[in-house]
């Protein structure tokens, strides 16, 4: 084997500092580093101490002065309001450095913390920039997020500010914020020294006080130049989804994230300057962050913000238009929301009506991809479809096929190969390595590459608690899986989503690629609920395609029979369901643990990231209707 990733590979994981040393060159700096990674202070490692950058100059100052700036750099496209907006390199660089004038006028320096709790609309992309380009932390939290869950993470970043709007608008419903962060205000012992809010035509928020500033007057600014941060300076704040208590805070530096995010932009996603970059995400999530804003404007790319309901859309060619009319050469987004596409298209019938010519690659994340919707996909598209696999706290893929080091062939179902620079093995519980085959822990040999957290927020403790102590030496991802005699990794769902059955460990992602793979089904989800004499066995629940008019009970008998067939009676899979809808996130990841707590009879609050609370009931009805006692 002697083919580019794997000498790619080898070096990253032999020669780290030589790797990424050679990686950093691209990058634009005010001062190189003196050394490359300090290991001296386990598992603190620090990339390319001593250097400075900024990584507002190299996402959009260099650019303009180097032959970018009539380029397009972001496309906002908004269906929910019928709007489509074109930046430039040039007008958006000059929108930042007004908008980090108005931050500096306000009072902000380089290290304050600034919360962004904003719609998918331009400012919020401007606002982030800012911050970058005076050195403020900013934390961007997910819009629409209930008042707790904004004030539990404004206490533990004490932001100088907080940058709203006047509401969100999703497809039917406009969402308003100004009465959100008020309350959030309310419940905080932390008071922000100011709030800007963006007023949007479609409501406007009246100011309870003079505490509050209009996006406009913030505008109305001398611009700031970029300011010189050391390599070691954090960027972002950002706060893991669905977090209970004290919430958890990924710390990202500006040095290695830079470095490791142009690198993936060439070598992961093979997209080139110039090109149309489309993640279908939400800023407030880790891939809005490293692949809507920062990743495709490092490299010279157009970028896509996208205001709509990506997942579960009415509409299923909304895809295809975004990529038709903009021309998209890769696209990245959550397998859920293919399978939503393929529940009401299932013979791919609007992909025909649009011109994708130029679109070259699909690349899935955040959420197990089933094989049959992968295949799907690549039939109807007729581009490689790639799986990758990573999580907030690392910042950028962990698993993937390097397509432009060099495309490797796909095994369809959330199959990867390690990316360059992320030493993976599986442990048993004793910390054994475990032969090929066997599912297991899924570790990351310390250090972990450039762009990866650094700490959580005021929290060192926990960071390592959380993350390395399991396995002295090792990054616990909390994930299962096993590599396979090829040296593929293969993820089969959270650690939790393992579960005991008479002493048999199995997987439920094994179990939901056998029901994913019956013809009638279009997602589905497994989750392991408590049994008496077992301990655990696992219960399925399955949304059907458009159009499937056969009896559910047959539907759900076939199930049962294929997870026997397929699997065998050890999985002792005996109760299949069928429902209209599956409880996600925002995301799409699927909330496989609180189906798990309302059949276990766990008290448990409705999540804050899920995207409609009354799915629950209708799971919880479910759940009676096979016998669950109703909680």
């Amino acid at each position: 084997m002697t083919g580019e990733y794997d000498r790619a590979f080898r070096e990253s994981v032999s020669e780290p500092e030589r790797f990424w040393g050679d990686a950093a060159a691209k990058v634009q700096w005010y001062r190189t580093c003196d050394r490359v990674l300090n290991c001296e202070n386990p598992p603190f490692f620090r990339w390319f101490e001593g250097g400075e950058v900024n990584s507002c100059y190299n996402a959009l100052d260099y650019h303009v002065g180097n032959g970018l700036k009539d380029h397009t750099a972001l496309i906002y496209d908004s269906p929910v309001t019928k709007t489509i907006k074109k930046y430039t390199y040039g007008e958006l660089r000059d929108l930042v450095a007004y908008c980090a004038g108005g931050l500096r006028r306000t009072g902000i320096r380089k290290g304050d913390r600034v919360v962004i709790y904003m719609p998918m609309i331009p400012e919020a992309v401007i606002a982030m920039l800012a911050c970058a380009r005076i050195g403020a932390v900013h934390s961007v939290v997910f819009g629409g997020f209930a008042a707790r869950e904004l004030a539990a993470r404004i206490e533990d970043a004490r932001p100088r500010l907080v940058i709203s709007a006047s509401c969100g608008i999703e497809v039917n419903r406009i969402i308003a914020y100004m009465p959100l962060l008020e309350s959030a205000l309310g419940l905080c012992s932390h008071k922000p020294s100011a709030c800007v809010i963006v007023q949007r035509p479609e409501m406007n928020a009246v100011f309870p006080d003079s505490n509050y500033i209009s996006w406009d007057a913030l505008m109305d600014a001398e611009p700031a130049e970029c300011v010189p941060l050391a390599a070691t300076d954090p960027l972002y704040l950002l706060y893991t989804s669905g977090t209970t208590g004290k919430p958890k805070g990924v710390l990202r530096d500006n040095g290695g994230h830079l470095v490791a995010l142009m690198w993936s932009m060439k070598n992961i996603y093979d997209v080139r300057p110039g090109e149309v970059f489309w993640a279908a995400s939400d800023i407030g999530w880790v891939v809005g962050h490293s692949y809507i804003v920062y990743g495709p404007l490092f490299y010279g790319c157009t970028s896509i913000l996208y205001e709509g309901k990506s997942i579960g859309t009415p509409d299923p060619g909304a895809f295809w238009r975004v990529i038709d009319e903009h021309k998209v050469a890769v696209l990245f987004c959550a397998p859920t929301a293919f399978r939503a596409i393929r529940k009401e298209d299932p013979k791919g019938e609007y992909i025909r009506k649009y011109d994708l010519t130029k679109f070259r690659m699909l690349f899935l994340a955040g959420e197990r991809c089933d094989p049959d919707t992968l295949l799907w996909a690549e039939q109807q598209l007729g581009v490689p479809v790639i799986d990758h696999w990573w999580q907030t706290e690392t910042g950028w893929a962990i698993g993937a096929d390097c397509a432009g080091l060099e495309l490797l062939p796909v095994k369809p179902g959330s199959c990867t190969k390690p990316v360059p620079g992320y030493d993976i093995r599986v442990l048993d519980a004793q910390g054994n390595e475990l032969p090929p085959g066997k599912t297991g822990n899924v570790v990351i040999r310390s250090p972990l590459p450039p762009g990866c957290f650094t700490t959580l927020w005021e929290n060192d403790k926990d960071f390592i608690n959380t993350y390395f102590s399991a396995y002295p030496g090792y990054y616990l991802t909390s994930d299962a899986g096993y590599i396979d005699t090829d040296g593929y990794l293969w993820i089969m769902g959270r650690t939790d989503d393992i579960i005991n059955i008479a002493g048999h460990r199995l997987s439920t992602g094994a179990m939901e690629e056998v029901l994913s793979s019956h013809p009638d089904v279009a997602e589905c989800a497994v989750a392991g609920v408590r049994d008496p004499v077992k301990g655990e066995v696992p219960l399925g629940f399955v949304v059907l395609k458009a159009g499937v008019t056969k009896d559910q009970e047959a539907i759900a008998s076939e199930l049962i029979a294929l997870v026997r067939q397929k699997i065998g009676p050890i999985a002792s899979f005996k109760a299949a369901a069928v429902v209209k809808r599956l409880p996600k996130t925002r995301s799409g990841k699927i909330l496989r643990g609180t189906i798990k707590k309302i059949a276990d009879g766990v008290p448990c609050q409705v999540p804050a990231t899920i995207d409609d609370p009354l799915i629950l009931d209708e799971i919880t009805d479910t759940l009676h209707g096979l016998g669950y006692p109703r909680q």
